[in-house]
């Protein structure tokens, strides 16, 4: 069994770190300090962190006040709330101005799934993608967490970050080495298939890509923890070398990964692909867990869908 990690406490530690080492970094919370550990570095600096209770929008609009000042901006709360409430002042205030903001939304995809429906975050990457200027990321685990936490800081510019809650597999160690926009392999064993993967989802890749291994189907796995801007040179190269991808995400199916992916692949290099995700609907209460099983986004499923897309492509083969 892997070990567990919460992202949301990796990333508040690695605020504290940040200040520790002398950089000038700003922590705000929407009622949200304590569940996202920013009051770690309240504790120690009092004078860089501060919550504003639930007022989103405020919270942004402070944000770019401190910004326009020279500080590097940490807007913390949770991702339905931060891409769906604060999406105006995110447009105008943040990004419009090309702010040094990080935006962090806890919380994202099913991992809100027992505080009910108002607070699950599948749609949180497509409302977001849409808005110039602004990088999203998704880290898999904890360690991920930390390092795009600080390649964020070192990033000039608004940055959205998509955390989890509750803590989950650790895919990653001290070599794994991320970078704004660039694409990381994290398994090669063939060219039959192009698996590509963002967030919580890439343990459950990484495991059908076991699967299918051990079946004689060789895939190559590609995590795309920077879904804007995409590295577009990498999954380009995937896509020649096995001429069919599958895109797997815990987010909607609409404007996510998966619709990024697709829309180069149409443009640039047009094979088959298949979309892994969250179909378009509302989704119910639940765990985690339970609603990952419900909506068909366990590795049994994936290799499923790979198998399958593999037939289609061999049917349509003259």
């Amino acid at each position: 069994m892997p070990s567990l990690e919460s992202t949301r406490k990796a990333y508040g530690e690695t605020l504290l770190e940040l200040a520790r080492e002398g950089r000038d970094i700003v922590a705000l919370a929407a009622d949200t300090s304590t569940s996202m550990y920013t009051d770690l570095l309240a504790a120690e600096f009092p004078d860089r962190s501060w919550d504003v209770g639930i007022a989103e929008q405020n919270m942004v609009a402070m944000a770019a006040g401190l910004a326009s000042t020279g500080k590097t901006v940490f807007a913390t709360t949770y991702a339905t709330f931060m891409s769906m409430r604060a999406c105006e002042q995110i447009r105008t205030f943040i990004a419009y101005p090309n702010l040094d903001v990080k935006l962090v939304g806890g919380l994202g995809g099913f991992s809100a799934g027992i505080e009910g429906v108002t607070h699950l975050a599948v749609e949180d990457i497509g409302i977001l993608r849409v808005i110039p200027n602004l990088a999203i990321v998704a880290p898999a685990d904890a360690v991920a967490t930390r390092k795009l936490v600080r390649a964020a800081a070192d990033h000039r510019g608004p940055v959205y970050i998509r955390l989890g809650r509750d803590p989950s597999p650790v895919v990653f160690d001290a070599a794994y080495a991320p970078r704004i926009g660039e694409a990381v392999t994290l398994a090669d064993f063939g060219d039959d298939l192009g698996l590509v993967a963002s967030g919580f989802i890439v343990p459950e890749v990484l495991a059908a890509a076991e699967t299918l291994k051990a079946e004689g189907i060789g895939v190559t796995v590609v995590e795309i923890h920077t879904i804007k801007p995409l590295d577009e040179k990498s999954i380009l190269s995937l896509a020649r070398r096995t001429g069919a991808l599958l895109v797997a995400e815990e987010h909607s199916i609409i404007n996510g990964l998966g619709s990024a992916v697709s829309e180069l692949l149409s443009e640039k290099f047009p094979v088959r692909i298949k979309r892994v995700g969250i179909p378009d609907r509302f989704t119910e209460s639940g765990t985690p867990d339970e609603l990952r099983d419900k909506y068909s986004l366990r590795a049994a499923d994936i290799a499923a869908e790979a198998r399958q897309l593999l037939r289609t492509r061999s049917a349509e083969k003259p």
